[in-house]
């Protein structure tokens, strides 16, 4: 538990040294759920705009942080050795994991609260379903951040860099999370729900709402959370693509 703990500490000085990754994961949901709250370019449903974004922004940002950020820095450290060196260490694969998926959890919460802050102060009013929301937090975190360990660990930095964006971009236009999914078709909506984002945008969107919503997106997200960190521990490599 040592080791964990130790290597938790790491990761969270890591990420926030990281000053500037820090600020773009944080800072572009901020500029996002300003837009998308005050500017008419999308017909969002009935009522306040920032109703509708500011869930869809906080899904938006765990899955920049838990699959971009984490799937880019954890690639280049393996590029330049740095995660060769761990392999020495009694640390192993599990505990690396797992260290990287709290601590990025822990990073996720300050992103969380600085963006409810900003929509609380332009007219957002969430509803009781909190619990239900942070539960989705946690299972998208998992999610993410196998998807993020599994490229991070197979493929090359450059690369993986390259496959990481083209796959965020997929999952950003097809998540809901600044789109409603009714503006996607039926086929569309109901393939969305299938993927970590549009089950993500769902939960937080119908729980912050202050309405239930049904088990499919609920069952895709926990799927998606179980299914990635396990593959991401099977998959991981310390060593550098030769």
């Amino acid at each position: 538990m040592k080791l964990l703990f130790s290597q938790i500490r790491y990761e969270i000085s890591a990420t926030l040294a990281r000053g500037e990754s820090f600020l773009l994961t944080l800072g572009i949901p901020i500029v996002f759920l300003l837009f998308f709250s005050k500017v008419k370019v999308i017909t969002f449903p009935a009522g306040d705009p920032v109703h509708f974004v500011a869930p869809g922004i906080m899904a938006l940002a765990i899955m920049s942080s838990a699959m971009v950020s984490l799937s880019i820095s954890t690639g280049f450290e393996r590029s330049y050795g740095v995660l060769t060196r761990l392999q020495a260490t009694p640390l192993g694969r599990r505990r690396l994991i797992t260290a990287k998926l709290l601590a990025l959890l822990l990073v996720e919460c300050i992103q969380v609260v600085v963006i409810a802050l900003v929509a609380l102060s332009i007219g957002w009013n969430p509803e009781d379903l909190i619990v239900q929301a942070i539960l989705a937090v946690v299972l998208a975190t998992a999610a993410f951040g196998g998807i993020a360990l599994v490229l991070a660990g197979r493929l090359e930095g450059t690369v993986n860099l390259a496959v990481s964006n083209g796959i965020y971009i997929l999952l950003l236009l097809m998540g809901g999370m600044v789109i409603p999914l009714a503006k996607l078709g039926s086929l569309a909506a109901k393939i969305a729900i299938l993927l970590p984002s549009g089950a993500l945008s769902q939960i937080l969107h119908h729980a912050l709402g202050g309405r239930t919503i049904g088990m499919l997106p609920w069952v895709s997200l926990s799927v998606w959370a179980v299914l990635a960190p396990l593959m991401a521990m099977k998959l991981f490599r310390f060593e550098a693509n030769r």
